[in-house]
């Protein structure tokens, strides 16, 4: 655990003027407040400004968003495990892909008004830095880390779960049509083919039960029963997303 305040050398007056408001109102935003609000200021220090100001010891955000990284990895899948119990491990890793991509997490800077706080050297700054989805992204992952170096896994948890939660149930409603979230994952790769197909009919027509099968490429991956075909297609498709993701 991170101990101690950073030492003054590497925090300069632009640092510090970036935010005396501007870090209140991003911390107030974020729902957690800093002990050690120098590991904020790094966490928003891009790599461009530490290398235009490397005489005076300034870091960047880089060590730390090389750890948030984890962080958000682990805190994701906890989140996903505990508030969605049904959900089969398929469409958890799915979920949790689709929370910690790029384009997820430069949506939560944007919301958090994070870009108006970075330090960016010069070019970065003419070139719309404040604006670019990479630069966002790895901004989160990095505060998420300064949190959890500052406050340990529970406030990291509970800003996550604050911020990304509602994300996830929306997903989730989105990902119970399974067929096109196997779609999704086997046009990863081109050569893949994947089909349908009707193995069985039982009962009377009023309360038929369907059975199809799911092929990749011509080979079995699951099979799948339902009161309709379209409730069997699904069925087979959530078994093979289990089967694939693994």
């Amino acid at each position: 655990m991170y101990g101690g305040s950073r030492p003054a050398a590497f925090v300069t007056g632009d640092e510090m003027n970036v935010n005396k408001t501007g870090l209140a109102g991003l911390q107030e935003r974020l729902g957690y407040f800093f002990k050690d609000i120098s590991l904020l200021s790094v966490a928003l220090t891009h790599s461009s400004y530490a290398n235009e100001n490397k005489k005076s010891g300034i870091v960047s955000n880089e060590r730390l968003e090389f750890l948030g990284d984890s962080v958000l990895g682990m805190t994701v899948a906890e989140l996903i495990y505990i508030g969605k119990p049904s959900m089969p491990e398929g469409q958890m890793t799915k979920l949790r892909a689709e929370l910690v991509c790029e384009k997820s997490l430069a949506a939560l800077a944007v919301a958090l008004n994070i870009g108006d706080c970075l330090l960016l050297g010069r070019g970065e700054e003419k070139g719309g830095g404040r604006n670019r989805p990479s630069i966002l992204a790895d901004a989160v992952e990095a505060i998420l880390a300064a949190i959890y170096l500052d406050g340990g896994f529970k406030p990291v948890m509970r800003v996550i779960k604050m911020h990304l939660s509602t994300k996830a149930d929306q997903m989730q409603i989105k990902g119970t049509d399974y067929k096109t979230a196997l779609q999704e994952l086997i046009q990863e790769k081109s050569d893949r083919i994947l089909s349908y197909h009707i193995t069985g009919e039982s009962g009377p027509d009023h309360m038929k039960l369907f059975t199809v099968d799911v092929r990749l490429n011509g080979n079995i991956v699951s099979s799948g029963t339902g009161r309709s075909k379209k409730e069997a297609e699904q069925s087979a498709a959530r078994g093979a997303l289990e089967v694939l993701s693994v």
